[in-house]
């Protein structure tokens, strides 16, 4: 089966290095990610190439991560080393990128594989994964706007 891909951007007001620094601090995670109710680094105290994540969302859910890029700040990308069965692979990246003094881009790109059947239900289960990191975005831009006045 063919890979299913989307993404979706938002127009913050604040620098790059905040945007990037406070969606990869994990004190801070559950504050604006509105699609989670855990979320810990498993084997360090920080994120970096290589660091594995356990996050759990609120439909109970849960994946182990690992940074397999992380070039602060621009972009950060995981893959998914354990997770849900109905995910053959999930790969995930977020790109922050600087468009004028003080307004970051941020880009979020995800692209997973399901397995059979749930592979029946691929426009649901990305519309349902588009809607909420839709909502995420919203929620980040409103925590580092607020945070910044």
């Amino acid at each position: 089966m063919e890979g299913i891909k989307f993404t979706e951007k938002i127009l913050i007001s604040c620098k790059q290095e905040t945007a990037f620094d406070f969606t990869q601090d994990y004190n801070n995670r559950l504050r604006w990610d509105t699609f989670l109710k855990k979320a810990e680094l498993m084997d360090a105290q920080e994120a970096e190439k290589g660091v594995k994540a356990y996050c759990v969302a609120k439909n109970g859910l849960g994946m182990v991560t690992e940074y397999v890029s992380f070039n602060r700040p621009k972009v950060t990308a995981i893959k998914m080393t354990e997770g849900p069965f109905m995910f053959k692979s999930f790969l995930g990246s977020w790109n922050f990128k600087e468009v004028e003094k003080n307004t970051t881009e941020v880009t979020f790109l995800y692209s997973f594989t399901l397995r059979f059947p749930f592979n029946l239900l691929s426009g649901f289960i990305k519309r349902n994964l588009q809607n909420n990191v839709k909502q995420r975005l919203k929620d980040l831009k409103n925590n580092l706007e607020v945070q910044k006045s």
